[in-house]
C-alpha cells in the first residue's frame, strides 16, 4: 500500500483550493497566472491576488514574472490534496455508482475532510489505484505514464487510438463530463478517428457509436496510437 510520503501542516481550506488549482494548471500545461487561477475558480483577479499575497507570505508560492510556481511545501499541500480528491473520486465512482459530474462535485468536497486514516483505507479498499476514472495520476501512487501520448485532435483519420487521459481542464467545463462519460469516451476505450471537419470537430467511432468531438476537447483529450493492449 503506498502512502504519502511528504506530510503537510494542517491549512485553511482556501489555500488547499488553491494550492490544487496551481498543481492541476500546471499539469495540464496551462500558463498558471493570476487570470487562469481566477478562471478556473470563478473567483474575481483582486479576490486571487490578495489570496497569491497571502499564500507567498506563508510559503506555499512564489511568483516570477507573473508566473506562479507551487513551492516545496505548496506541492506537498497540493499533492495531499488531489490524491485525496482522485482516491474520492475513484471510490464515488467504482463503489459507489455515482456519475462523473457527480463524483467530481462530491469529491471537491471529501478532499479537504478526509483524513491519513480513511485515506489508506481508500487506498485499501481500491486496491491501490494509479489514476482518477478519468485518468488522471494519482499523486504518490505507482502511476506510470503511457510512452507515447499525443492529442486526440492529431490523430490521423481512419487510425485507431485508445483514451489515455481527460485533463482537468475539460473536468471544468460545463457539461463535459456528462458528454464524455455518456460518448464512452473513457480511458482505456478504444476508437477510430472516421472524419474531420473545418471547425475542427473530430468525429469518431467509440463504443458502438459516431460521436463528434469539439476542437476545444479533441485538443486536450490525451490518446494513445492504436488500440489497448489485453
Amino acid at each position: 500500500m503506498k502512502t504519502m510520503a511528504y506530510e503537510t501542516p494542517e491549512y485553511h481550506p482556501a489555500f488547499e483550493e488553491y494550492c490544487e488549482t496551481i498543481f492541476e494548471l500546471a499539469e495540464d500545461d496551462v500558463e498558471v497566472i493570476q487570470a487562469r487561477v481566477a478562471e478556473r475558480l470563478s473567483v474575481s483577479r483582486p479576490a486571487v491576488s490578495e489570496m497569491i499575497r497571502k499564500m507567498e507570505k506563508n510559503g506555499l508560492v512564489q511568483v516570477e514574472g507573473g508566473e506562479i510556481q507551487l513551492t516545496e511545501d505548496g506541492h506537498g499541500l497540493a499533492s495531499k490534496v488531489v490524491r485525496r480528491h482522485r482516491l474520492a473520486e475513484r471510490f464515488l465512482t467504482d463503489m459507489l455508482g455515482l456519475s462523473w459530474t457527480q463524483a467530481h462535485h462530491e469529491a471537491g468536497k471529501w478532499e479537504h475532510i478526509i483524513s491519513s486514516d480513511v485515506e489508506a483505507a481508500l487506498v485499501r479498499v481500491l486496491d491501490d489505484p494509479t489514476t482518477c476514472p478519468h485518468g488522471n495520476p494519482i499523486p504518490g501512487s505507482s502511476y506510470q505514464a503511457p510512452e507515447e501520448a499525443s492529442v486526440l485532435q492529431s490523430v490521423d483519420t481512419g487510425d485507431e487510438f485508445t483514451i489515455e487521459r481527460i485533463p482537468e481542464e475539460l473536468e471544468f467545463s460545463d457539461g463535459m463530463l456528462e458528454f464524455l462519460e455518456s460518448s464512452s469516451i473513457l480511458p482505456g476505450n478504444t476508437g477510430t478517428v472516421t472524419a474531420r471537419s473545418p471547425d475542427g470537430t473530430t468525429t469518431i467511432e467509440i463504443g458502438g457509436s459516431t460521436v463528434g468531438v469539439s476542437s476545444f476537447a479533441s485538443a486536450r483529450i490525451l490518446v494513445s496510437a492504436g488500440a489497448a493492449q489485453s
